[in-house]
C-alpha cells in the first residue's frame, strides 16, 4: 500500500508534469506562428489572431473543467482532457490556409484548459497550511511556455514547422499515459453529488471572485499575451533571429512558470493580498519603462542641429522583462492563495472562473497589440496598453483592499470585503 506521502508527491509531481506540457502546447503558436505568418503573408492583427485563438478555448472551458473536476475528481478529467488533444495537434501538420490553423488551433486550446483541472486536482491533497506552496510548483508548469521556446525552434531549425505538431501530438499521448498510471484519486475529495451545479455557480455572485479575476487577467492574462507577443517582438524591433529571439523571450517566460512555487510560499509566509500589492507596483514600473518607444530628437544647440536617441536596447529591455515575469510568477500564486483560503469547498469552479478570466486577458491582448501596432505603427504600445490595465488594478486593490490592511505582515490571505464590494 503506498504512503499517503508518496501519493501526494506523485499527484504532485505528475500534475505538474502534465501541465507543464499542456501549457507547451498551448503556447505553440508563439513560434509556430512566425513561420506561418510569413506563409501566409499575415498581418500584424491576423497574426495576434492566429497566436491568441487556442487561448480563447482555453479560457471558455476552464470553468465546465473546473467544475468537472470537483464532481468527478481530476484524474480522469485531466487523462481525458490531453486525450482530447492529441488528435487536432497533429493536423496542423496538414492545414494549408489561415481558416484551417484558426479552427485546429480552438481545439488544441482545450489543453489551456488543464489548469482549472490540475488546480483543483492538487490543492486538495494537501492541508491549508502547505496548499499555496504546492499550488505554486504545480503552476510552476507555466515554464512550458519558456519550454516551447526552446524546443520548437530546435525543431523548425532540424526539420520544417510542419514536424513541430507531430511531435508534440507524440508528447501529449505519451504524457497522458504516463499521468493515469502514476497518479492516484480520491473519493473523499470530490464533491457530493447532491450538490448540483447551479449551486457551484452560486459562489461566483461574490464580489472578491471579480476582484481575483482582475488581477488574475494581468498576472496570467499579461504573461500568456507576452509570452505570445515577444518572440515576434524581438525579430522585428531588434532583427534576431528566431532562434535567438526565442531564446530571449524564455527569459520572460521562464521565470514567470518557474517562480511560481516561491510566490506560493510567500503566500502562505506573508498572505496573499500583501504579494498580490507588491506585485502589482513592481509590474507598472516596469510597463512604465518599457512602453517608452524607440525616439529620436534632433535639438537646436549653440553648436547648432544635435541628434539624439533615446530608447531601450536589447539588453536592458530583457532585464525589464525578466523582473517583470518574476513578479508575474509571483501574483499568479498569490491569487489561487486567496481561492484556496477563501472557497476551499468550491476550488473548481472558482478557479475556473478565474482562469477563465486570465485566459481571455490572454486572448483579447495579442489581438489588441496586433491591432495598435497596425493603428499607431508603434511597438511598444503593448506595454502601454498593459500599463494602463495595471494602473486599473491597482485602483481597485487600493479602495477594496489596502484602506484597510497592512501591506506587510501576516493575517489571513485576503481581508474581508469592504464596503465598495459590498
Amino acid at each position: 500500500m503506498v504512503s499517503q506521502k508518496v501519493q501526494q508527491g506523485l499527484v504532485l509531481g505528475m500534475s505538474t508534469t502534465a501541465f507543464t506540457i499542456c501549457f507547451m502546447v498551448w503556447m505553440m503558436f508563439a513560434v509556430l506562428g512566425i513561420p506561418v505568418k510569413e506563409l501566409l503573408q499575415l498581418n500584424e492583427t491576423q497574426f495576434g489572431l492566429l497566436v491568441s485563438t487556442p487561448v480563447l478555448t482555453g479560457s471558455l472551458v476552464r470553468l465546465p473543467l473546473g467544475m468537472l473536476t470537483d464532481r468527478f475528481g481530476g484524474r480522469i478529467v485531466f487523462l481525458l482532457l490531453m486525450l482530447a488533444c492529441v488528435l487536432p495537434i497533429y493536423l496542423i501538420s496538414a492545414a494549408t490556409q489561415y481558416w484551417q490553423f484558426l479552427v485546429l488551433g480552438l481545439f488544441v486550446g482545450l489543453a489551456g484548459g488543464s489548469f482549472s483541472v490540475g488546480i483543483a486536482y492538487v490543492a486538495k491533497w494537501f492541508s491549508k497550511q502547505t496548499q499555496g506552496t504546492a499550488m505554486g510548483v504545480f503552476g510552476a508548469g507555466n515554464a512550458g511556455a519558456a519550454l516551447t521556446k526552446f524546443v520548437a525552434p530546435a525543431i523548425i531549425a532540424a526539420s520544417s514547422w510542419q514536424m513541430v505538431p507531430k511531435v508534440y501530438s507524440a508528447i501529449m499521448f505519451i504524457t497522458a499515459v504516463l499521468f493515469w498510471f502514476f497518479t492516484y484519486e480520491n473519493k473523499k475529495h470530490r464533491m457530493p453529488s447532491s450538490v448540483s451545479f447551479a449551486e457551484q455557480l452560486k459562489t461566483l455572485k461574490d464580489p472578491r471572485v471579480w476582484r481575483y479575476c482582475q488581477y488574475y487577467s494581468i498576472v496570467f492574462g499579461g504573461y500568456v499575451a507576452l509570452a505570445l507577443w515577444m518572440t515576434k517582438y524581438y525579430v522585428q524591433e531588434y532583427e534576431f533571429s528566431l532562434q535567438s529571439a526565442a531564446l530571449l523571450a524564455a527569459c520572460f517566460s521562464l521565470p514567470g512558470g518557474l517562480l511560481r512555487a516561491i510566490g506560493g510560499w510567500m503566500s502562505d509566509k506573508w498572505s496573499a493580498h500583501s504579494v498580490t500589492w507588491w506585485v502589482m507596483w513592481v509590474s507598472w514600473i516596469c510597463l512604465f519603462i518599457l512602453s517608452y518607444p524607440q525616439t529620436s530628437l534632433i535639438v537646436q544647440t549653440v553648436d547648432g542641429p544635435q541628434s539624439f536617441h533615446l530608447g531601450l536596447n536589447a539588453t536592458v529591455f530583457t532585464v525589464l522583462l525578466f523582473v517583470m515575469g518574476i513578479a508575474f510568477a509571483f501574483g499568479k500564486a498569490s491569487v489561487f492563495k486567496y481561492i484556496s483560503d477563501e472557497f476551499p469547498d468550491r476550488m473548481g469552479a472558482v478557479s475556473g472562473i478565474v482562469g477563465l478570466a486570465g485566459g481571455l486577458g490572454g486572448f483579447v491582448l495579442p489581438i489588441m497589440f496586433g491591432a495598435l501596432v497596425d493603428l499607431t505603427g508603434v511597438r511598444s504600445s503593448c506595454f502601454m496598453l498593459m500599463y494602463g490595465v495595471v494602473w486599473v488594478s491597482l485602483i481597485w486593490m487600493y479602495f477594496s483592499e489596502v484602506r484597510s490592511t497592512p501591506v506587510m505582515g501576516h493575517g489571513s490571505s485576503s481581508p474581508m470585503a469592504s464596503a465598495s464590494d459590498a
